[in-house]
């Protein structure tokens, strides 16, 4: 009893807003629920995120709160844990139970999902592997879909301070503040944070990276299957852009579509008294293409998010901060090509030794071809140009290729799909695949942990006992590949492929300027 109560005693903080209790276990403590926003409910519901409230006594922190409202899907990668909602900006932490008295280094996750779905609660999204590692970790909640993306007239109008539309990417921003006033109550050091993040958090990286308001917030950033060029098609607030209409005008269809005309201080209150479930109306990853009237996703509204990630990059207006970037083998991508012809036709005079690159032949199966090329745009050939600017500027850059397919998967898998080295990142290889998870998988699960859990510790993702991930320089090409036969060094095995998606790439932003 009294080691018990002791232990209860050690896992009390006291953050900005009160004491937390959090829970003990297998030499991690975990808190979770925090609110680090409040609820952006009412009135708040498309306002940048308010301070939380106080409260007395001693918060139970032995919970997840509510993941943000959206319409979960099927066949997401990381399930949800708990029932979605609108009072949503909670955060979660876990530490080691016992460490010293030095400050502890700190990695703050941020989920994908296509900005319309994802939250903190999947199991495999658990922290405490990195704890076990000495790590303080960090996972929170960010509004989505039409909560967390959406403007309209009047919005604009009664804005004080400018910050509007993307109020996804000001509740990440918030949570990063919230980091550094925080973070050291329970243990974590403010000046010591990395930020990651996979898919729609990959390209949140990007933003965080290049957004002057998100500056000084972190140390060192991660971004797995995120792109690295474009904020794919983001429109302007009040302009059209990417041959869409504005955001603006996007929020106004929406509201004719639940039968609510104008754009004035009338049609946002009753927007803001819709039901929940009304403002999500179906929307998520399987319909999200189809909503493209009525959903404008991130914003380029010019102070939060003030520019393609290309140009900001190439410009070096961005945290020169050291960066890990990277994809999968059979990473997502898309393409609306209906033929072998039309899908190399973007290559040009290039097209027929594109073919030859990506093997393309009659027989080829035209929808895992048509997600090469579309992956190679989207990711990994971004993913390169990431690490090639970086690295040119002199800023330390790693990149990866992740092709370990688990074992219970390799049957049904030609290569690694979207989002499954998350429960290798996370070492929640057995939360993901049960009993089927291997020894094998384990193996690299650990490797991989540790890599990432080193690069959080000095910058840097290399360490005792793995084998050696060289920085990334354009003249040799060389990445870590992640194979069933362990981490491997090489040259981009899709460099040929890579080279010509790029020009492709270079000839359409030139097109842009």
């Amino acid at each position: 009893m009294a080691l018990a109560a002791v232990a209860t005693a050690q896992s009390v903080v006291t953050i900005d807003t009160g004491k937390l209790q959090g829970s003990t276990q297998n030499g991690v403590t975990a808190y979770k629920g925090i609110p680090y926003a409040a609820p952006p409910v009412g009135k708040l519901r498309w306002e940048p995120p308010q301070p939380a409230a106080h409260w007395k006594g001693i918060r139970q922190a032995t919970q997840y709160g509510h993941d943000c409202m959206q319409l979960p899907f099927p066949s997401d990668a990381a399930p949800l844990g708990t029932t979605p909602s609108e009072d949503c900006l909670v955060a979660n932490v876990w530490v080691p139970a016992h460490h010293g008295k030095a400050p502890l280094p700190v990695m703050v996750w941020i989920y994908g999902g296509g900005w319309v779905n994802g939250g903190s609660s999947p199991a495999v999204y658990s922290g405490k592997h990195f704890a076990r590692k000495g790590i303080v970790f960090v996972s929170f909640n960010y509004r989505l879909g039409r909560f967390g993306f959406f403007a309209f007239p009047e919005l604009t109008k009664e804005s004080k301070t400018g910050l509007l539309g993307n109020y996804g990417y000001m509740d990440q921003i918030a949570a990063l503040k919230w980091v550094q006033r925080n973070i050291a109550a329970f243990g974590g050091n403010p000046h010591e944070v990395t930020v990651f993040g996979e898919s729609a958090g990959g390209f949140s990286v990007h933003m965080l990276m290049t957004s002057p308001l998100a500056k000084g917030l972190f140390e060192r950033a991660m971004v797995e299957s995120g792109g690295g060029r474009t904020m794919l098609g983001a429109t302007g607030l009040t302009q059209g852009m990417n041959g869409q209409p504005s955001a603006e005008q996007i929020g106004v269809n929406f509201a004719r579509s639940m039968g609510i005309e104008g754009d004035g201080a009338a049609a946002l209150k009753k927007l803001r008294a819709l039901p929940a479930k009304d403002i999500v109306d179906g929307l998520n990853m399987a319909s999200m293409q189809r909503a493209a009237t009525t959903y404008s996703g991130p914003i380029l509204d010019g102070k939060i998010v003030v520019g393609q990630p290309e140009t900001l990059y190439k410009e070096g207006k961005y945290q020169h901060v050291p960066f890990v970037i990277g994809a999968n083998t059979l990473d997502i991508g898309f393409t609306h090509a209906h033929n072998v012809q039309q899908l190399f036709a973007p290559f040009g005079a290039n097209a027929n030794e594109a073919k030859k690159a990506y093997g393309a032949t009659a027989s080829s199966n035209f929808f895992l071809l048509g997600m090469q090329v579309g992956a190679d745009a989207m990711m990994r050939e971004p993913a390169r140009f990431v690490a090639a600017t970086l690295s040119s500027q002199g800023v330390p850059a790693w990149e990866y290729r992740f092709g370990y397919v688990a074992s219970s998967m390799r049957s049904k898998w030609p290569g690694a799909p979207h989002a499954t080295e998350i429960p290798f990142v996370f070492d929640t290889v057995k939360a993901k695949y049960g009993a089927a998870a291997t020894a094998q998988d384990e193996k690299m699960s650990e490797a991989m942990n540790t890599y990432w859990a080193n690069f959080a510790k000095t910058g840097n993702p290399n360490g005792a006992s793995l084998p050696d991930w060289p920085g990334y320089s354009s003249s040799k090409d060389v990445l870590m590949d992640f194979t069933e036969n362990g981490p491997v060094a090489k040259r981009d095995p899709a460099e040929e492929r890579l080279n010509l998606t790029e020009q492709v790439a270079n000839h359409a932003h030139a097109g842009k300027q």
